[in-house]
């Protein structure tokens, strides 16, 4: 049997239905179905996406069999209508659409009346009695036939239609009369041979070249960047559908129009009719803005019963899709046809909202509400935005690396200490530029609105740490050229100075010059709150965060954290009253004077752990020993080094000598992680009696705390067993003279290759494992996260690496090492609790695969566990 390549939808039949969207399109799928459904469609035929790969395939050339079958289903649409194409007397005109199997609004090409030439205009004044009404759709197709199909500048005709209102004195294209119109029809066909082209009068040869465009559009260049910019490969898709119908016009009168609209408001989700009508019009001029459509009460006013019919069919259509459809419509004397339907785009709210209302209404099951929601739905609605009204009236200066969402205005800030200071004593909002940051930024981070750098990634410390705070962030951004000293910015041709207002739009990279207003989220309150308990019931994988303070405790565990899975005790030690204290630990030169700084320390630390505590009462929380190496804490500028020798009674030149020996040309490995409390073990005891001197306090308070010291960077058994002696014994003599009945583990971070492959031998000390996938994807790849601009960009970009691995947990390899890290160590200790504390953790792909090898938990910054929540969900719905 041949295959078949033109499936046609009429009265008689209808030959393809909403499931074979891949091989129709989204289009011609719907208008078969609704047209199943009884209700009123124009006839026509789909010519399926297959047609489409062939012609790709075959240096733009058709299956042998097409012909024919276009043939016979056009014979079959002249038989339902009673009109012939080509028909001098009673000519069919039909529209030529594209539609690929996803929505794609606007990347393809359309073309409408086809089928006119200087014969059958006339024939279609015969039939119709209006000249003006014909002569406008001739000039319509000709427009649209010499800009989609033979590329004449679309201006051309626009110069042309101007002429003859100026001759005529008028300003709008319905102030034209019959003659006027077909003066125009002239000199369109005048544009044609201007340009060296022909029109062609055969109504066959017209829709061959048309439907030629519409399969060429597929690959046209914003057909491309917009599957790009959705995901979607090359090859995923068959390619689009072409769509022939038989033509219905809402422009013939009064009693005609047309009109869009949704079953549900879009912005809000609210269960009512949404929707515009253009009376005496086509579906362009509304899309066109030529014309100011009326609320759908208008079509109400002029025929009530047309309206009756449309809310019937609208309320059918969302019960059969179940969920909210957008409709196109068109009116003609009278006589409702629908053109099309499709899920209707709404906003991220509105998509919330919309989801757990159908599954109240029973249309569809909670978790199919909870597959409804995306990740992108949640980033939006809990981070401030610009409205899109906000963003056309803005003036945009350049565009970077969006790496953490959300809307930011403030004065330029291009130092930490500046922010702080304009922050706290001239309450001012802050954007805080530099080319990159650094750990030591940290505070002017915390005040600033928004960061904005100019060199780094998605996973850079900016956006690492910006996202943590819920902060919005762009970095990468290499038009702007910070002068520090200067300080002012330049940005395509424009200096802007500090003080100066900017904003940024961390979900798109976009920055604009002055102050924006955003409009805040709704957070977790309503829907999104609903939906996400939802999400709870059904997932098997815990959600902890990444909080280093208990404000950040304390909004993770609003937004639904069961625990913090990293605290990172190096963010303490930058504060203003401790570095000093700290620096004076690193530098000293014997352990006594090292033991007094560590001293200043331990009240500091110990008043932290017991905030964090106690926002987190009841659930875990695991503190990471001191990681980073240690010469991120020392001074860099020349003063700062001599106040501190000055203080520790050292020379300039000895101090800036101990300085240089500590710096780590790769900060990433070296020198740091347990390999400090190897060589310094009372910073580790320090810590240890921070950790459970906070414990023990809110213990006698009567609180539930449940510690887990986790010991970084670990690659030998004997290495953890050592740090892990230091740990013990402070702590056990701790809450022995206490007298309290505490309980805490000690575990290990897996972030080391070594230490995945020897997971069993360390799982004999670890109580629980928690895999740092930044650096272990670090150290499995040979390249760090700030290496993006450098060279990892281009490997994306060139399609040697699909995705950036600091983005998306690389299962093939990374993944491997989590996978069998949690098998080894679980073969040795089968209770082993194991998640993972890297930016991986809220990634929705990366924490399907936590679920598939079965950890316990992941964690992420406080303002992605929704996200994991529902991600966690969504693997185990998609996984059944």
């Amino acid at each position: 049997m041949s295959k078949k390549y033109v499936y046609y939808f009429g009265k008689t039949k209808a030959e393809g239905d909403a499931k074979m969207k891949n091989l129709l399109g989204g289009k011609g799928a719907n208008l078969a179905e609704m047209v199943r459904l009884g209700f009123p469609v124009p006839p026509g035929f789909t010519i399926s996406t297959e047609v489409c790969k062939y012609y790709y395939d075959h240096g733009e050339k058709y299956p042998e069999e097409l012909v024919g079958e276009v043939k016979a289903a056009m014979e079959m649409l002249e038989k339902e209508t009673g009109k012939g194409f080509g028909s001098a007397e009673r000519p069919l005109l039909v529209s030529v659409r594209s539609g690929a199997a996803i929505s794609m609004p606007g990347m393809m090409d359309t073309i409408l009346n086809l089928g006119l030439n200087n014969e059958t205009v006339k024939g279609l004044i015969n039939e119709s009695g209006n000249p003006r009404f014909c002569y406008d759709a001739y000039r319509r197709f000709l427009q649209m036939f010499g800009d989609v199909v033979l590329k004449i500048e679309h201006s051309e005709f626009e110069k042309a239609l101007s002429s003859v209102k100026k001759e005529k004195g008028v300003k709008l294209d319905t102030e034209l009369d019959a003659t006027d119109m077909e003066e125009v029809v002239k000199r369109y066909l005048e544009v044609y041979k201007k340009a060296g082209k022909e029109f062609p009068q055969d109504p066959w040869e017209q829709l061959w070249m048309a439907t030629n465009a519409v399969f060429g559009s597929w690959m046209n260049e914003r057909a491309i960047k917009y599957r790009a910019l959705n995901g979607v490969k090359e090859g995923d898709l068959l390619g689009t559908a072409v769509n022939v119908c038989t033509m219905v016009f809402g422009n013939t009168g009064d009693d005609s129009g047309t009109g869009v609209a949704f079953t549900r408001d879009p912005n809000t989700g609210e269960k009512k009719l949404y929707g515009e009508y253009l009376p005496n019009a086509q579906g362009e001029d509304v899309v066109a803005g030529i014309r100011t459509p009326y609320p759908m009460t208008k079509l109400h006013e002029i025929n009530p019963a047309v309206y009756d019919q449309l809310l019937d069919i609208f309320e059918k259509l969302e019960k059969h899709y179940r969920d909210m459809q957008d409709i196109e419509f068109t009116v003609e004397h009278g006589t409702l046809y629908l053109l099309q339907t499709r899920n209707g785009k709404r906003t991220p709210y509105a998509s919330v909202k919309i989801a757990v209302d159908l599954a109240k209404e029973g249309l569809i099951t909670k978790e199919e509400a909870v597959m409804r929601v995306t990740p992108d739905h949640i980033e939006t609605l809990l981070h401030p935005y610009f409205t899109k009204e906000t963003l056309e009236s803005a003036e945009k200066l350049a565009k970077g690396i969006a790496a953490s969402p959300g809307a930011a205005s403030g004065v330029i800030a291009f130092d930490p200490e500046t922010a702080e200071r304009m922050v706290r004593d001239e309450g001012k909002m802050v954007i805080l530029v530099r080319p990159e940051t650094s750990p030591e930024d940290i505070a002017g981070m915390a005040a600033a609105q928004g960061i904005l750098t100019s060199t780094g990634g998605k996973t850079s410390h900016a956006a690492v740490v910006a996202r943590g705070m819920g902060k919005t962030c762009i970095v990468g951004c290499e038009a702007v050229e910070v002068d520090e000293h200067a300080k002012e910015m330049k940005v395509n041709g424009k200096i802007l100075k500090e003080g100066d207002w900017l904003s940024i739009d961390g979900t798109t990279g976009e920055v604009f010059m002055g102050k924006l207003d955003s409009v805040k989220p709704q957070g977790l309150e309503g829907p999104l709150a609903e939906v996400l308990g939802w999400a709870d019931e059904i997932r098997r994988l815990g959600v902890r965060t990444n909080a280093d303070t208990p404000k950040d405790a304390s909004i993770a565990r609003g937004f639904g954290a069961e625990g913090i899975g990293l605290t990172r005790t190096e963010h303490m030690f930058f504060q203003e009253d401790r570095i000093f204290a700290m620096r004076q630990m690193i530098t000293s030169s014997t352990l006594e004077q090292r033991k007094k700084a560590l001293s200043k320390l331990l009240p500091m630390q110990e008043d932290d752990f017991y905030g964090i505590f106690k926002a987190m009462e009841g659930y875990p929380v695991t503190i990471r020993l001191l990681d980073p190496p240690l010469h991120e804490f020392l001074p860099k500028e020349d003063e700062d080094i001599r106040d501190l020798a000055k203080e520790m009674g050292m020379g300039y030149d000895e101090l800036k000598a101990t300085i240089e020996e500590l710096h780590e040309f790769n900060p990433m490995m070296g020198f740091r992680g347990c390999r400090l409390a190897v060589v310094y073990p009372e910073i580790a005891e320090m810590q240890t009696r921070a950790i459970i001197g906070a414990a023990i306090k809110l213990v006698k308070e009567g609180m539930n705390v449940i510690p887990e010291i986790m010991i970084p960077l670990i690659i030998e058994l004997e290495e953890l067993k050592y740090v892990k002696a230091i740990i013990v014994k402070a702590a056990d003599e701790m809450i022995r003279e206490a007298g309290v009945d505490l309980v805490y583990k000690v575990g290990t971070m897996i972030e080391v290759p070594r230490a995945a492959l020897t997971a069993d031998e360390i799982a004999r000390e670890a109580e629980f494992f928690s895999f740092g996938t930044n650096d272990l994807t670090q150290m499995t790849f040979g390249f760090s996260r700030d290496d993006y601009g450098k060279f990892v960009g281009h490997y994306l970009e060139k399609g040697i690496l699909p995705t950036d691995p600091f983005q998306k947990l690389d299962r093939v390899g990374v993944g491997q090492l989590v996978k069998m890290g949690t098998e080894k160590g679980r073969s040795t200790r089968p209770d082993l609790k194991v998640g993972i504390c890297g930016e991986h953790g809220g990634e929705p792909s990366s924490v399907e695969f936590c679920h598939l090898v079965g950890l316990n938990y992941v964690s992420c910054s406080p303002y992605r566990v929704p996200i994991a929540r529902l991600a966690a969900a969504q693997a185990v719905i998609k996984n059944r």
